[in-house]
């Protein structure tokens, strides 16, 4: 009996130390999405999955999805406080900080397919954008991988086949000033609506349409209402949504510690970006499906949509001595 309660009590022990020894780095990750196939969620789960795989266990991850807040100003807010580790976020927010290069990633007809967008964060233009984010922000942000938030097209109360069916209709845009600058010369009338009321605005007429992805569209059921159910594949921006860490909190881990995150923020990158490719044919399907009417990229004039982008873009990046990053990306395409 006595050498039963022994035994007993030395696998108790080893079990505590096991079950409850404190982490070596303990890392909150969040992104602003709720809904649990969004994209997002499957990219935080991999970089908490392989974080804590090559860590050993040493790096415990605690994943926020929309729980930290719905606002990706709360996330940034909470990264700069350090109540978060690594965020999701859309890159416009740093123009505001003294980063207008940034924007660049907010021109219209940038990018040409995923393939042409991923040679190019991934390639030489990337780093380039890595570097000026670190050296404007003063190490405060570090870009630990580009994600994507799929391809955007416009859906609004009728078909968008060329620019001058947009003229005189309220559209809901992102607040980057390129953006915005390039719907106004379409026609249309660029507006402010929060996303949280974008389905409630569209079905009260209080805008005549917006613009984003399938999947985000489909997700909140904008496809469903009187000025969504049109939606014209415009395929006007392939997006990019940045993996942020700040790069003052980066350089204070060991070199074990970062190759671990840079590890875990590949795989994590790697896994968004494939379910954002999936999921653009399943949550089109589902569009279709739910009665959407859907203008084809091959019906739509891209060539006069594209004579529109190209001055902003020429003069997005002289005014902010970004020609080389505008060449490469002009000469990844070819």
């Amino acid at each position: 009996m006595k050498k039963f309660l022994f035994v007993f009590a030395l696998v108790l022990a080893l079990t505590a130390s096991v079950s409850f020894a404190e982490p070596e780095l303990s890392l909150i990750i969040a992104s602003n999405q709720t809904d649990l196939t969004n994209p997002y969620s499957y990219g935080l789960d991999k970089f908490k999955e392989v974080a804590e795989k090559v860590s050993g266990g040493k790096i415990q991850v605690t994943v926020h999805k929309g729980t930290l807040g719905e606002n990706e100003s709360e996330l940034i807010e909470k990264l700069i406080m350090g109540a978060a580790d690594l965020v999701v976020a859309s890159p416009g927010f740093m123009t505001a900080i003294g980063v207008p290069e940034i924007d660049i990633l907010s021109l219209e007809y940038l990018f040409d397919s995923f393939e042409h967008w991923e040679k190019c964060l991934d390639g030489d233009f990337g780093q380039a954008m890595r570097k000026i984010v670190l050296e404007k922000t003063y190490n405060q942000f570090r870009i630990m991988g580009y994600w994507s938030s799929s391809v955007r097209d416009v859906y609004a109360k009728k078909a968008i086949k060329k620019p001058e069916d947009l003229k005189g209709l309220s559209i809901r845009t992102q607040s980057s000033p390129v953006q915005q600058e390039f719907f106004k010369n379409c026609g249309a009338i660029p507006t402010s609506v929060a996303w949280g009321e974008l389905y409630q605005a569209l079905q009260q007429g209080v805008v005549d349409g917006a613009e984003n992805d399938y999947t985000n569209l489909t997700q909140k059921e904008h496809h469903k209402t009187a000025n969504g159910k049109y939606i014209s594949e415009t395929h006007h921006d392939f997006t990019t949504r940045l993996f942020l860490m700040s790069g003052e909190r980066y350089d204070k881990l060991t070199d074990e510690q970062k190759d671990w995150i840079n590890q875990a923020a590949a795989a994590s990158t790697e896994e968004e970006r494939a379910i954002t490719y999936k999921m653009f044919g399943e949550s089109k399907e589902r569009a279709k499906n739910d009665g959407a009417i859907i203008t084809e990229f091959a019906e739509i004039d891209i060539a006069a949509f594209k004579a529109i982008a190209a001055p902003i873009q020429d003069n997005f990046a002289q005014q902010n001595n970004m020609q080389d990053q505008l060449n490469m990306i002009r000469a990844a395409a070819k």
